[in-house]
């Protein structure tokens, strides 16, 4: 009797992670949204005013964004690691912190030491609070089961550039660029942090060490050379994200679309992102997600040939294949590393898996533009053979047969 009493808290605990299940990953994907919306998503809107006020070219201030973007790859295994032994409630809370801190340094920087100082800030808090540390939290919640709730943090922030752009372009507007960031950081401070850190429960205790070998003891072992090829897809697929998010609209008038329409077609790219997640969600969530993220790296190619055959009328077709395809990579970040190599150590392993793709979005925008300078719209050559290969290096999963466990002896 004693040991029955003794073994009732985990289950209970469990249970209660459960049924608070969908308030935790509304709370976290409301976060999500505002984070992705005051730092990511921020230059797009007040890059230009904000160079120049502090009278620098606008290229300065994209490569000092570019840089902290690289903070990930620096910072992204420690605090993977972090949230593999204590969860992630104390670190997402923390990331509102740190970037409200450097919302605010950017608010009141008067020059490039500010501004360096500031998106150093930001880049740490976009490390600390952005998809990869949501993911490593939901898998130490959830373990195996967080595939559903990954996807669900994703389908509401799918909408921070919806929301972002057009809040930050109205502050802008009516109060000006430095208003704009103590609005950004008060968001933060007031609404995205009380979220994290009162909504998200606190992370179970990890197993025993007797009970955590038996478990890895059950589960099939991953196959071989998985490692390099996820990262290898990771970054090659981030690298066709980072060149299109920075050129979709130049690329696509390249392509021979007007301004207005090209402005049109790139609207479409949030929408397909949302609808390609909630097929995954619905139709794709029964089957293994080594086969979403196949679908998603061919749908860039698919785009590409339908605009190659079609010319500017196929514009549209191309801006919602990307944004389809670009949806669905994000939720593979998350998903594919958690059913191939199951919970145990997932962040630190994301977080490993994230260096060469942080590596890649900082290179390819230069990279991407100066090859669009040079060849023009051929220059999607590039991001579709990537692609491609990405696509192709999945098939080089091989799944190795289960272990054979021996019985446990008998009490």
């Amino acid at each position: 009797m004693r040991r029955f009493c003794m073994a009732r808290p985990a289950p209970v605990k469990e249970a209660a992670l459960r049924a608070n299940r969908t308030i935790v990953v509304a709370a976290l994907g409301t976060s999500q949204t505002l984070a992705w919306a005051s730092s990511y998503y921020l230059p797009a809107v007040l890059g230009a005013p904000i160079a120049a006020r502090l009278g620098l070219p606008t290229s300065v201030f994209f490569a000092v964004f570019s840089a902290a973007l690289l903070m990930q790859a620096v910072f992204g295994p420690y605090l993977g690691r972090l949230i593999d032994r204590h969860g992630g409630r104390a670190v997402l809370t923390a990331s509102n912190a740190v970037l409200a801190a450097g919302l605010a340094m950017l608010g009141l920087a008067q020059g490039i030491v500010g501004l360096i100082v500031a998106w150093a800030l930001l880049g740490i808090g976009m490390t600390m609070g952005l998809y990869d540390a949501a993911f490593a939290t939901l898998t130490r919640l959830y373990g195996h089961e967080a595939r559903a709730s990954i996807t669900g943090i994703t389908l509401i922030a799918g909408f921070a550039s919806t929301l972002g752009w057009p809040a930050s372009a109205w502050f802008e507007h009516v109060f000006g660029w430095r208003e704009a960031c103590l609005i950004w950081a008060g968001v933060n401070l007031l609404v995205a942090l009380p979220l994290n850190w009162l909504v998200l429960p606190s992370a179970p205790p990890p197993p025993a060490a007797a009970s955590e070998k038996k478990a890895e003891a059950r589960e099939v072992a991953p196959p071989r050379g998985a490692m390099p090829i996820l990262a290898f897809y990771f970054c090659t697929t981030a690298f066709v994200t980072g060149a299109l998010q920075a050129h979709l609209l130049r690329f696509l008038e390249t392509a021979g679309a007007s301004e207005a329409a090209a402005i049109i077609a790139g609207t479409l790219v949030g929408p397909a992102q949302v609808v390609a997640r909630l097929f995954e969600f619905g139709l794709m969530r029964a089957l293994h997600p080594v086969w979403s993220a196949r679908i998603a790296a061919l749908l860039h190619p698919l785009g590409a040939a339908v605009l190659g055959a079609l010319g500017p009328s196929g514009i549209a077709a191309f801006a919602i294949a990307y944004g389809a395809g670009n949806g669905m990579i994000t939720i593979a970040r998350g998903t594919l590393p958690l059913a191939i190599f199951g919970p145990a150590g997932y962040g630190l392993r994301t977080g490993l898996l994230s260096v060469p793709a942080r590596l890649a979005v900082a290179a390819a925008p230069f990279l991407f533009g100066l090859l669009l300078d040079r060849v023009g719209v051929f220059a999607v050559l590039l991001t579709v053979g990537l692609n491609l290969s990405a696509f192709a290096s999945l098939w080089l999963l091989r799944p190795r047969p289960a272990p054979a466990v021996a019985p446990a002896a008998s009490d």
